[in-house]
């Protein structure tokens, strides 16, 4: 082998080394997850559970039943949490047992809705009052932002909106 061809092939090879030693120049990152886009009828009821640390809608596909799912049964199946396969997915959630069951009606003296409780709603965590929150204005209109009274055997917790709408 001559030099010059000897030189030639080392130059490719330092030129080949430097560029796949070089990269793209984007850096790794872990997954970047968001909420799925809801978009005509859906399986099941929807609620909103927790996916590293952010509210996530879950639609949760269920036996056919007779009319629309009603907001107090979709909060009945927050509050009884995850399911196996959503917890291996990584779904979690604040809200505890027994808030529910739970009646929703409009609010008699302002707009929105008022959620009444059978568990304590003074101390829930602002995430778990934001997952019923969202969850029953999903249920009842699907989108939007009306304000929500959280109501329990300890007190009333003021109007608040899905911080998602």
């Amino acid at each position: 082998m001559s030099r010059r061809r000897a030189a030639r092939m080392l130059l490719a090879g330092g030129l080949l080394l430097t560029v796949l030693t070089a990269g793209c120049g984007v850096r790794p990152s872990d997954v970047i997850t968001g909420r799925a886009a809801v978009s005509g009828p859906s399986a099941g009821p929807g609620f909103y559970l927790i996916s590293h640390g952010e509210l996530t809608l879950v639609l949760r596909a269920t036996k056919p039943s007779p009319g629309p799912s009603l907001p107090a049964a979709t909060l009945a199946l927050l509050a009884a949490g995850p399911t196996p396969s959503e917890r291996s997915a990584g779904l979690s959630s604040e809200v505890p047992p027994d808030v529910a069951p739970a009646t929703v009606t409009p609010s008699v003296d302002e707009p929105g809705i008022t959620v009444t409780m059978s568990g304590a709603v003074l101390p829930l965590s602002t995430v778990a009052a934001n997952q019923i929150i969202c969850t029953v204005v999903f249920a009842v209109s699907g989108q939007g932002s009306a304000p929500v009274t959280l109501v329990g055997p300890d007190g009333t917790r003021p109007p608040w909106p899905c911080p998602l709408g």
